[in-house]
């Protein structure tokens, strides 16, 4: 504006021009403006009848910063709209931070209101915090007015749909239950997740059986396992408040303990074997060491009884055996080798072995 009044009094001075000419000048600038401001009016007049008609009290310098900004006024002023409606007081830069964050902010307006409806305490700052953590603020007001029923094991996971445990008698039990939650919108930020209490409860029934001295004992109070299991505050640290815990099914599955003492005597009866197998194989390499030693010994009396005719001949020589010994010794011999026969023994010669 300044650059165009000093062109305007440039054109006053300059020589030629007549007093039309710059009247001429003034109105086009004057048009110029009108129109910039016609179209600004054009673009946010609608934004700005919608939010003055419900007492939103945002002004058109507030739309021209948003669209500075690159903030979708269309959804600040929709939600401030909704928030006044309401009757709650949320200010539009409160607004415009929570989308500049990345936020949804229609999501957290609607969850100030239900939770308003609700009379749950919760503030925009809170709401805002929990949206921009990536949890759902809104269905966290839902499910906080409106409890809801998670089933542990999850059958979403793909980890069948019981949990099995085994009592101390050895029978497994195959249990399912329906754990009914309210969300805690304090611990809502870096609190668990569903999966924590699905886990949480999966352990609890699980030592709950594994403590039980029978499996009878289970099924004739099932009710024993949920109050166990609530009374271990599996809660803490989740984002949720356990109301309750319903074991929706038990069944019986197979008797664990007969199979595990069945696979250890199968094992016992292997290492036995083995053993036996050890000692069959030592016998019989000591057999063959005795053997080897009948057979080394037959061979020195083979040896010693060949040097008897030997001895016999010198005693001949030097007298000390005289020829009615020697048919004496022969007679002897001969004798005991017929009774050997009569008494049905099997008269081996030396160095014979055995078949």
């Amino acid at each position: 504006m300044h650059q165009f009044l000093s062109a305007l009094a440039a054109a006053e001075r300059a020589p030629g021009l007549g007093e039309l000419d710059v009247w001429v000048y003034v109105l086009i600038g004057v048009g110029i403006i009108v129109l910039v401001v016609i179209i600004i009016v054009a673009m946010f007049f609608k934004l700005w009848l919608q939010a003055y008609m419900s007492n939103a009290r945002v002004t058109f310098w507030d739309l021209i910063g948003m669209r500075l900004r690159k903030v979708n006024a269309r959804v600040i002023i929709q939600s401030k709209i909704m928030a006044v409606q309401a009757g709650l007081e949320i200010s539009t830069r409160d607004l415009e931070s929570q989308y500049l964050a990345g936020g949804n902010v229609p999501g957290v307006v609607s969850a100030l209101i239900a939770a308003d409806r609700a009379n749950i305490d919760l503030n925009f700052k809170t709401a805002a915090s929990i949206d921009l953590a990536g949890r759902d603020v809104l269905d966290a007001v839902r499910t906080s007015v409106n409890p809801m029923v998670i089933d542990a094991p999850d059958p979403r996971a793909g980890r069948g749909d019981t949990i099995a445990a085994v009592a101390k008698d050895g029978i497994q039990l195959k249990a399912k239950a329906r754990v009914t939650v309210r969300a805690n919108i304090a611990r809502l930020v870096g609190g668990a997740t569903e999966e924590t209490i699905i886990a949480r409860v999966g352990e609890g029934i699980v030592t709950t059986i594994g403590s039980s001295e029978t499996y009878k004992t289970v099924l004739e109070n099932p009710d024993k396992i949920s109050q166990s299991v609530l009374a271990k505050g599996l809660d803490a640290g989740t984002a949720f408040e356990i109301l309750s815990i319903d074991i929706a099914d038990v069944d019986v599955g197979d008797n664990i303990g007969a199979k595990l003492q069945t696979d250890q005597a199968e094992a016992d009866k292997r290492v036995a074997q083995a053993k036996a197998e050890t000692r069959r194989a030592m016998a019989v390499a000591r057999e063959q060491e005795m053997r080897a030693m009948v057979e080394e010994n037959r061979a020195k009396v083979v040896l010693a009884e060949a040097e008897v005719p030997l001895a016999m001949a010198e005693s001949f020589r030097s007298g000390n055996l005289g020829i009615m010994d020697y048919y004496r010794m022969k007679n002897i011999v001969s004798d005991t080798d017929m009774r050997d026969s009569i008494a049905g023994k099997d008269k081996k010669k030396p160095g014979q072995s055995g078949a």
